[in-house]
């Protein structure tokens, strides 16, 4: 991998087309939120799968802590729609069949020259697609648990949301002055917030 892709620096942002064919930008996903991304092999990969299983299971508490999850790999437009669909997901799939990403970030898996795909990684990001944390998965057991993917997003979050410590004097005398740059949703309506949560991403 690229010496500059490491903790601590930015992700790029890159723009790929999605599981309806939209081109997305990688910040217009994120917004504000933490992220996990996951670079995979493809449909064919049984490993990509399996962690796509457990992603799927635990979406649903990434839905309630205000986080983001994208899958990137390098099928066509129908592979990355019967994936998407074949294990359940409802977060975005970007398609790099130009394999632009494997290229870039000079990840190729040279062990197979049939696929040609990248080596897999998984990326925990800070809003402002900072990495946090990267998991290298060739093997299984290089991919994160859910567990681990929980203590990540436990320490982002510890460390962007400011009412996090909510039970703090100074928290609680904000709220009492009328103070609520601090209290999420941070300037946004509720509304804002639900629409951003349904997909339309790009208007927020």
């Amino acid at each position: 991998m690229r010496d500059d892709i490491k903790v601590g620096s930015l992700f790029p942002d890159y723009e790929l087309p999605d599981h309806t064919n939209v081109k997305r930008k990688l910040s217009h996903l994120q917004g504000r939120d933490p992220m996990i991304l996951m670079l995979g092999r493809g449909i064919y990969c049984p490993k990509d799968r399996q962690q796509l299983h457990q992603l799927v299971k635990f979406s649903s508490q990434c839905d309630v802590g205000f986080t983001r999850i994208v899958t990137i790999n390098c099928d066509n437009l129908i592979l990355i729609n019967d994936l998407r669909l074949g294990v359940g997901a409802h977060w975005p799939f970007l398609y790099d069949e130009e394999r632009i990403i494997k290229n870039d970030l000079d990840i190729e898996e040279y062990t197979d020259q049939h696929n040609k795909p990248m080596i897999p990684h998984t990326f925990v990001l800070e809003p402002g697609l900072k990495i946090y944390k990267i998991y290298n998965g060739y093997w299984y057991w290089g991919r994160p648990s859910t567990a681990e993917l929980h203590q990540d997003l436990r320490e982002i979050t510890k460390k962007y949301r400011p009412d996090f410590k909510i039970d703090s004097p100074e928290m609680r005398q904000k709220w009492e002055s009328g103070d609520r740059d601090d209290f999420y949703p941070y300037g946004k309506t509720w509304e804002e917030v639900f629409i951003r949560m349904a997909g339309d991403v790009e208007q927020f």
